[in-house]
């Protein structure tokens, strides 16, 4: 329905309702990069867009990296798949916090994961959350970047969450590791 791609804010109910909500992925076959969040947060599992809330950095970051050619809102996230561009999350229902989130709720993710890209077979999966990747993959003690491992066939990067409650990284931080994916996208792409 078009009704569902006009931005709303939600109300303190639809908020509250939207507690262990799902949200679609952006996916398709032959993506550059597939972009993984922690978890939908609630305010974004009220909308039903990913990395909705405001203050979250993900959009600009993703803009001033090069990846988009202008601001994107979150109600436009399907226009990423015209870039070769997708979105997901490691876990998929939605919370308060990813402080709320065990460590069984980040192994059945990361599984979950790891079938869509041998499906779907992005070159790059980038994961949002360097906390979220070592718990979801076994890898304690990954940092920021390119990773040893793959899924399938697909290169593995770590980046910063981009949510705006991350004060360890500012939007210039983001932006920093956002163009060196995509360089490395631009680079490994067929």
């Amino acid at each position: 329905m078009a009704e569902d791609y006009l931005p709303f804010k939600p109300t303190k109910q639809q908020l509250i309702e939207a507690a262990g909500k799902t949200l679609p992925d952006v996916i398709g076959p032959d993506l550059r990069v597939l972009f993984c969040g922690i978890n939908p947060g609630l305010y974004t599992a009220a909308v039903g867009h990913h990395f909705a809330r405001p203050g979250n950095r993900f959009w600009p970051a993703l803009h001033q990296s090069g990846f988009t050619g202008r601001l994107l809102s979150p109600f436009e996230e399907r226009e990423l798949l015209q870039l070769q561009i997708g979105v997901t999350n490691v876990v998929a229902h939605a919370t308060a916090a990813a402080a709320e989130l065990t460590k069984q709720d980040f192994i059945k993710g990361g599984s979950s994961l790891k079938a869509k890209v041998r499906r779907y077979r992005p070159r790059i999966v980038a994961v949002l959350g360097v906390g979220a990747y070592r718990e979801a993959f076994g890898h304690p003690k990954a940092i920021i970047g390119e990773q040893a491992q793959r899924i399938g066939d697909a290169r593995v990067w770590v980046l910063p969450n981009p949510s705006g409650l991350n004060a360890n990284y500012q939007l210039d931080d983001l932006v920093k590791f956002f163009k060196e994916l995509r360089k490395a996208a631009g680079k490994y792409s067929g």
